[in-house]
């Protein structure tokens, strides 16, 4: 069960996917957003928990370089990591987010090969931030040669993907939040301006989140974000006189996002 679709459809269906304009939510790294997928509630239902185990193997299997170790990031994706590694017989670690003051003073907790190709495992995807950290501790404690990061769900951010590259991994994310967006437009479960909202996050996820802390900069921030999405759509025409204005504002606020 690989197919984006179906796994989209099992995340809603246990409202693992959550969407709140009004009470937006801040997520670990700060970001404040109209949206959160709260991967752990999978634990909670095995059958659920089961496929996605299965899709994330599937993937794996399908994919062009196959592993000789399993690492998963701490600590939300360690069961999934765990899971993917039995089904593979594999080696299983889990990576800290920083190292521990006793002990070893390790950050890769289990007894991965060494020198030898590690996939890392990651729930969820935003700003990739865990998981770049995770491949560089691989890399630096046990000379891994990771190449790729699978994970259940990615937000899509643009710097995700910049963070990616600069890590030299590929992100591959069973499902996404185009795939959720495209599915709730087909079933009209959310509104129009909910909608919008979200396609304004995703576009400018700082500028939403200064936007939402009710300051003038922010409060301009979301105006400007809003203007341009809706020329970008067609909804205004930018050559339009009653918008000279707006090119003045535009050009100013950018300089102080800036």
């Amino acid at each position: 069960m690989q197919h984006p679709e179906r796994v989209t459809e099992l995340l809603l269906k246990i409202g693992a996917v959550q969407i709140s304009v009004s009470k937006p939510f801040v997520w670990t790294s700060g970001v404040t957003a109209p949206i959160y997928c709260d991967l752990r509630k999978l634990y909670g239902h095995p059958r659920e928990r089961a496929r996605i185990a299965d899709a994330l193997t599937d993937l794996i299997r399908r994919s062009a370089i196959m592993p000789e170790g399993i690492a998963g990031t701490a600590t939300a994706a360690i069961g999934w990591a765990a899971l993917v590694a039995e089904r593979l017989d594999l080696p299983f670690a889990y990576v800290r987010p920083m190292a521990k003051e006793h002990g070893t003073r390790k950050r890769v907790e289990g007894d991965l090969p060494k020198g030898k190709r590690i996939l890392v495992i990651e729930d969820l995807l935003s700003t990739a931030g865990s998981a770049v950290a995770t491949v560089a501790a691989l890399r630096e404690e046990c000379a891994a040669d990771v190449s790729d990061v699978v994970a259940i769900f990615s937000y899509e951010l643009p710097v995700a993907f910049v963070n990616a590259r600069r890590c030299r991994v590929r992100l591959s994310p069973l499902t996404t939040i185009s795939a959720v967006l495209a599915l709730d437009r087909a079933e009209g479960g959310l509104t129009d301006a909910a909608r919008l909202e979200v396609q304004l996050f995703l576009k400018d996820p700082e500028g939403w989140t200064v936007g939402h802390t009710k300051t003038a900069r922010g409060l301009h921030a979301v105006a400007l974000n809003r203007m341009e999405l809706l020329v970008s759509e067609g909804h205004i025409n930018p050559a339009d006189p009653a918008m000279r204005h707006m090119h003045d504002w535009s050009a100013y606020w950018r300089n102080v996002r800036e």
